[in-house]
């Protein structure tokens, strides 16, 4: 887009400004210096608490629409490579810094952080206060913002801050589609080390899905054909898979009525359904239940999450800003009464938020953070083999299987090894 403004100096070779702002809707503007691409990104600015990983933050397509800020001071020490992006491209909208590296240093380095952003024309800003910024954000919640450097920096600030109170906020966003694949697509475990025929076949609703999770499944000796968001049950039941699973993804779950309605066939179908982030809202929704945006949300990969039916705790990488709204005390029947019962398996130890789903009477589970954390912990990777006792279950005993009792089969059976 334009020329790398990374420079610690007080201007450029083209002769504008270095200078940036972040505007942010309820009047508070941040001065630092243009970092990565010049020009103008508008989103809703949230923080990151990952202290590694931040190319695999930016990569994450849930950070569709969003100005992300890292709490770390440091960013872009070990510059990036062609390995570790989540998906085909940089999905925040914005990205905010306090020290930015002047060069990488690491064996992996492809290419500094700096020039990735000005190759991909993502606006950041560097050199602001994120540890006010985040204070900010957790007392105000996270809210719409802007990004201005190069020329838009020298517009007058009332004018910057009309625009960033013009844009549309993230509550009624329907953000999957946009993140999506266009044309489906298989992983196969043949490509990742899996000897033999595969175990399973699964279609995987692509609503933001990052990379890893289909070769975490792969790993493990499952197929799976990943969809795009707007597949329907005739896609599904072309594949004849023994599982469904749903993705992470951006924007705000009571848009996904498509979605929905599609898990609620699957349900009625009783075919196996695993689903994280985005797709734990999306059962949420397909039960009957609410949908709720949070203050500020859950971005990090340092989120302490409880197991309520064994009491054992996880930390967990998260990325989300709705939460699903269902009582967390006991099980319950759903609201959708024709999927039985269902209970809420894990929350946050932070604020009790439901971090996850297990149906009673029917083969679904799913968790609202992300056990495939490319970049962070690793408590929740037995969450695919959980999925694929689920769907062996269910195969053995076709209707006589629940989520409830394969998750403490399968908890039990990893704390005997």
């Amino acid at each position: 887009m334009t020329q790398n403004q990374s420079s610690t100096s007080g201007g450029t070779s083209d002769g504008t400004s270095n200078a940036a702002l972040l505007v942010l809707e309820d009047g508070r503007i941040f001065r630092g210096r243009s970092y990565g691409a010049a020009g103008t990104a508008l989103g809703e600015a949230v923080f990151a608490t990952g202290m590694t990983g931040y190319q695999e933050t930016i990569t994450d397509p849930s950070y569709a629409r969003q100005l992300v800020v890292q709490t770390a001071p440091h960013i872009g020490n070990t510059g990036v490579n062609d390995e570790d992006a989540e998906s085909r491209r940089i999905w925040v909208a914005g990205y905010i810094v306090r020290d930015a590296a002047r060069r990488p240093s690491n064996w992996r380095s492809e290419r500094s952080l700096d020039e990735e952003l000005v190759a991909q024309g993502i606006v950041g800003i560097q050199g602001v206060d994120t540890r006010a910024i985040t204070r900010h954000l957790r007392e105000r919640g996270a809210m719409r913002a802007g990004i201005f450097s190069g020329a838009a920096a020298a517009r007058p600030e009332a004018d910057l801050l009309a625009e960033v109170k013009a844009q549309a906020p993230m509550e009624g966003a329907r953000l999957a589609e946009e993140v999506s694949i266009e044309a489906a697509y298989v992983v196969d475990p043949a490509d990742h080390g899996w000897e033999g025929e595969p175990r399973f076949t699964i279609a995987a609703l692509d609503l933001g899905i990052k990379s890893m999770t289909p070769k975490h499944f792969a790993r493990r000796g499952v197929r799976v054909h990943v969809l795009p968001a707007a597949a329907g049950m005739e896609e599904i039941r072309a594949l004849n898979p023994d599982g469904v699973f749903m993705s992470n993804g951006p924007g705000d779950p009571a848009t996904a009525d498509t979605q929905v309605g599609l898990l609620r066939q699957v349900l009625e179908a009783r075919l196996p359904f695993f689903g994280i982030c985005f797709g734990n809202q999306i059962l949420g929704r397909a039960l009957g239940f609410g949908t709720y945006k949070l203050r500020y949300g859950h971005r990090g990969i340092n989120q302490p999450v409880m197991d309520r039916r064994t009491g054992k705790v996880e930390i967990t990488s998260q990325n989300h800003g709705f939460a699903v709204d269902a009582p967390t005390e006991g099980p319950t029947t759903a609201p959708e009464q024709r999927f039985g019962r269902v209970q809420v398996s894990h929350v946050s130890l932070n604020d009790d938020v439901v971090e996850g789903l297990a149906c009673l009477d029917i083969p679904a589970f799913s968790v609202q953070y992300h056990p495939e954390a490319a970049a962070g912990p690793h408590d929740s990777a037995y969450l695919f083999d959980r999925f694929i006792d689920l769907m062996a279950a269910e195969k053995q005993h076709p209707g006589a299987t629940d989520a409830a009792d394969v998750s403490k089969a399968t908890t039990d059976a990893k704390e005997a090894k």
